[in-house]
Order: structure tokens, then C-alpha cells, then sequence
């Protein structure tokens, strides 16, 4: 399989480092519904987790094609990006939009792993999808805001030392624009939790760290208030391309473990005095995930290149993502049904690995609403959300 030789190095570090954690300590994790924080310390004091922060800050200073080699390796190598990734994704509305000195305060600390950025705090649950329906208000008070409201689907916030959240500085329809009166803020969630914030887990069925965050009468300090007020959602594009793109690019990389693991076991499983490989039957599937994973692959380092361009990409990160996303999707079926019953049993990872892709069909965004969208950005048909 064609790799980016740019990133060569990048990719054989962290197959290494992936090698010290390998399935026994993911299936220990997911039957103790467990934060993997021994592979987060490992990705952070190697670097990985600062590598899209500018150099200034004490980052890397590399671009989202690294993060997406980054990812994409941990993925393939059978470990789970989802415990951190959000660090990486976020970064695109920080950087592109924080002020100097919200920079200098909070992003030599978040690559030095001394406080950690992994919580993203949109999805609401009388929204969903609609951003712009989201309730939660942040309401100016001197030199603070006070939020009241209550957020879903925040996957880390027990893990995380600093949230982003978009929250409704003016009702919805008073600016004119569907999408105005929307504002992020940079959230202190040690001040926040012994003021007003209170986090209840989700058990879901796959070990996502994910919760339910409600906000009552906490103080937001004005000064955090990342870009202008009520320009939130134009902030928000930054990390949302960069989430489509990186989500995609561990999707890639769990469609080629998922073909790593079915094509090894088609050569080396005989049943009637032959591989299962050499039917037609069972490596016909295998091809076609192969195609379609190269087919997605493209398009997530086309949709990363115009990211790193500064070009408008919504049309481009929407397919990477609904592409392999779908590929993943295929890739676990078919390697599910390569290993017939063996595909269930725990030890040989593949039911986990197929729960954890699963969630990419449905999130962060569903590929029915990606549909929609393309639909009518792309196509010029009718708005039908």
C-alpha cells in the first residue's frame, strides 16, 4: 500500500510506539471502561499531541498532513486515536483564531502536556446536528460571561483540563443570519467544576470517554472569549474541517488494519484442503475494500491540502470523512466475515476495532447529513435541512 514518503519517519515512530501498546491493553481498557493514560502520556512526551501548535509555542509547527500520517498510523497499528485527537482538530480555531495572548497562555501549556485540550463542547440534545439551534447561553456580565445550558456527546471533559464551547451570546435569528449569536470560549474546567459544572458519563458501546456536561451559572472570564462575539461558528469551520479530515484519516487507518488482518488470515486459514483466500468469494470483498480505502485516501490528502492552503475545503472534508468512513465501515464487515466466528472473539481484536469504526457513521457528523450538505453546496439543489 502507497504510503506519503514525507512522513516516513513519522509513521515508523509510532508503529513503534503503538508496539508497546498492543491488544491485550486495549481489551483490558474496554472491559474496565478505562482512559488509555499511559498511551496518552506516551503521544504527548513524544511530541505528536503538540504537532500541529506552532514552534513559537513550544509545538511542532507541522502541518494537518503530519496529523493526518500521525493518526492514521495509530490506527492501523490497533491502537485509538479518539482518546486525544480532539487536542490535534481543535487546534485549527485556536491557532486561526485566538488572540495573541489566549495563544501565549494556554499553548505552550498544552504542548507541554501540563494541561490538556481535549474537550469539544458543541452537540447539544434538542440540536443534534443543528448547531444553530444549540440553548446554551453565555450571557455578559462585566468581564465575564455566565453559561447556563447543557451539552452531549463532550467525549473527554473528565479527562481534559481545558474545553472549547460554542455557546448563544444573542438569540437565534436576531443577527439575520441562521448561524449568528454564536460564540466559543475557552473554558477553564478546574475553575468550571467548582463553580457550576457538573460531568455525567455516557456508557456506549464502544470505550469513548464520551459525557453529558451541564453548565449552571459558570463564570467564563470575557478575555477567553475566542474570536469575536457571535462569530463562533465562523471560528468553529477551523477545527470542524480539520476534525472531518483527521477523523477520516483514522478511519484509513483502521480500513488497512482491518485488510492487514483479513488478507493474513485468507492465506494462512485452509479449509477444504486450500487457503480461503484463493475463492473468489472471499477475496473479492477484500479487493474492493482495498479499492475503495485508496479511493478515500486520495480524497483526504486532497482535503488536506487545501486546508494547509487556507482554501474553502467543506466540500472536500465532508467526502474525505463520508468515504472512508464508509471504507472503514466495509473493511470491518469484511474482515468479520473472512474469520467467520473467530471475527467475535475478543483476543483476536477485530470486534473491537469494528465497534470503534462503527461510530464514524454517525459521528461527528452522520453521512446522511454529509449527503445533505454536498447535495447542496456542491450540486446547487435545495437546502433540505
Amino acid at each position: 500500500m502507497a504510503e506519503d514518503p514525507d512522513y516516513a519517519e513519522i509513521r515508523l515512530a509510532i508503529q513503534k510506539l503503538c508496539s508497546h501498546f498492543p491488544g491485550e491493553y486495549w481489551r483490558r481498557l474496554d472491559c474496565e471502561a478505562a482512559y488509555p493514560e499511559e498511551f496518552v502520556v506516551a503521544l504527548t512526551e513524544s511530541g505528536y499531541l503538540s504537532s500541529l501548535i506552532p514552534e513559537q509555542y513550544g509545538g511542532a509547527g507541522l502541518p494537518i498532513s503530519a496529523a493526518v500520517a500521525i493518526l492514521e498510523e495509530i490506527h492501523r497499528s490497533g491502537c485509538n486515536g479518539a482518546a486525544c485527537h480532539a487536542q490535534m482538530y481543535i487546534m485549527g480555531t485556536l491557532v486561526r483564531h485566538g488572540s495573541e495572548a489566549q495563544k501565549a497562555r494556554y499553548l505552550p501549556d498544552i504542548a507541554s502536556g501540563k494541561r490538556r485540550l481535549q474537550a469539544f463542547a458543541i452537540t447539544e440534545p434538542a440540536s443534534g446536528s443543528d448547531t444553530s439551534s444549540i440553548r446554551t447561553l453565555a450571557t455578559r456580565d462585566g468581564n465575564h460571561y455566565i453559561v447556563n445550558g447543557q451539552k452531549l456527546w463532550t467525549s473527554r471533559a473528565e479527562h481534559s483540563d481545558l474545553m472549547l464551547l460554542l455557546a448563544r451570546t444573542s438569540p437565534k435569528g436576531s443577527t439575520g443570519k441562521r448561524t449568528g449569536g454564536l460564540s466559543v470560549f475557552i473554558l477553564d474546567m478546574c475553575d468550571a467544576r467548582s463553580g457550576g459544572l457538573s460531568i455525567r458519563p455516557i456508557r456506549t458501546m464502544m470505550n469513548h470517554f464520551t459525557t453529558e456536561v451541564f453548565f449552571s451559572d459558570v463564570r467564563v472570564p470575557a478575555e477567553n472569549l475566542v474570536g469575536e462575539e457571535g462569530s463562533g461558528f465562523r471560528c468553529l469551520l477551523s477545527g470542524i474541517n480539520a476534525e472531518r479530515i483527521l477523523i477520516a484519516a483514522e478511519c484509513i487507518g483502521d480500513t488497512k488494519w482491518f485488510l492487514a488482518r483479513a488478507s493474513n488470515y485468507a492465506r494462512d486459514r485452509v479449509v477444504f484442503d486450500r487457503p480461503i483466500g484463493q475463492n473468489q468469494g472471499v477475496q473479492f470483498p477484500i479487493a474492493r475494500a482495498f479499492v475503495n480505502m485508496r479511493a478515500a485516501e486520495l480524497m483526504v490528502r486532497e482535503a488536506a491540502r487545501r486546508y494547509e492552503a487556507e482554501l474553502d475545503c467543506g466540500t472536500e472534508a465532508n467526502m474525505a470523512k463520508l468515504l472512508a468512513a464508509d471504507a472503514s465501515n466495509e473493511a470491518a464487515n469484511v474482515c468479520i466475515q473472512t474469520h467467520g466466528g473467530f471475527g467475535f472473539a475478543a483476543e483476536y481484536d477485530i470486534e473491537r476495532k469494528f465497534r470503534e469504526t462503527r461510530l464514524y457513521q454517525v459521528a461527528p457528523v452522520s453521512t446522511n447529513l454529509i449527503l445533505s450538505y454536498l447535495a447542496e453546496h456542491a450540486l446547487g439543489l435545495p437546502r433540505s435541512y
